[in-house]
């Protein structure tokens, strides 16, 4: 087999994860010889602006799935949380790696969530996450929040905020699992899609990288994150209203848990969908219906306003 490059954003935590893949690759294909490409993203040179600013843009894959069409690299891991549902022509996702836990979670010096006190400053760079707190907790204030994890929990550290939600997973693969506060329920907090797990993109027409990266592709995760993956693209996926979803397989039986919010946590939806894990798609796109009957689609129209309560 030849030599490959892989792809990946240059953040820490990016070739963590990327350096995983490659231990993966080298598990099945002893000897593979491989190679790490830095690429920085959109997304990493304005580290500094609102990501709701650039939902749908793809900003921290579109660089590497360029230098893949322009054949520098042979694959590009993602965080697929990252990679929108449109896969532009003549590229396609191949592979998606065991998930790790895909919940969100409190940092915080002050206590799990119901300690904290009025007025607390919580961090986040996600509406979604936004809209879910405060709906529980009004009374506390939304503060955005960019930047690496390490920049994010230093502000805690720091007292700058009381605490910040971050992504289950990051936390884990970081080795930071006991500055965790609190892991939130799926019920309140529905991840975004595709969280806790990668996903590995190729060129369509490269079936020696496919056949490759098929020997680690989870089928679990794959059924999960296709189901998540086809509701979100059904209801306009890429735009910036708050969309979320999980799939939990069990058994041979997918469940879809679906949120969708509005401008403010007063308007937010909630359902779930469950049948055969093989038919995902179905399951995605039956979700979707039944939200969009629920009012969603009005609701995502309507969701350009940042969340009451936040404050920059």
């Amino acid at each position: 087999m030849r030599e490959i490059a892989i792809g990946t954003r240059g953040s820490k935590l990016a070739m963590i994860q990327a350096e995983d893949l490659l231990a993966r690759l080298r598990e099945v294909f002893p000897g593979l010889k491989a190679s790490l490409a830095k690429i920085k993203t959109r997304g990493d040179r304005y580290s500094t602006t609102a990501l709701d600013e650039f939902a749908g843009q793809g900003i921290f894959v579109k660089e590497l799935e360029k230098a893949l069409l322009d054949r520098r690299n042979d694959l590009a891991v993602h965080s697929l949380k990252d990679l929108p549902t449109e896969i532009p022509d003549g590229l396609m996702l191949a592979a998606v790696t065991a998930r790790l836990d895909p919940r969100d979670v409190l940092v915080s010096k002050s206590g799990r969530l119901h300690d904290l006190a009025p007025g607390s400053k919580i961090g986040t760079g996600s509406r979604r996450r936004a809209v879910q707190l405060l709906a529980l907790r009004p009374d506390l204030q939304v503060c955005d929040i960019r930047g690496n994890i390490d920049t994010r929990l230093r502000k805690v550290s720091d007292g700058e905020f009381d605490g910040v939600i971050v992504a289950a997973a990051a936390m884990i693969r970081l080795g930071w699992e006991e500055r965790i506060t609190e892991y939130l329920a799926v019920d309140y907090f529905t991840p975004a899609v595709g969280q806790g797990a990668l996903g590995i993109e190729i060129r369509s027409e490269d079936k020696e990288m496919a056949t490759l990266v098929s020997k680690i592709n989870d089928e679990t995760a794959w059924q999960a994150v296709t189901a998540e993956r086809t509701y979100l693209q059904a209801l306009g996926g890429g735009c910036r209203a708050p969309i979320a979803a999980l799939g939990i397989v069990s058994d041979g039986i997918l469940k879809l848990i679906g949120m969708v919010a509005g401008a403010d946590s007063n308007h937010i939806l909630r359902a779930t969908e469950d049948g055969k894990a093989s038919a995902a798609e179905h399951i995605g796109r039956r979700l979707a219906v039944k939200m969009a009957e629920m009012g969603a689609l009005v609701l995502i129209a309507g969701a350009t306003a940042p969340p009451q309560n936040t404050k920059s």
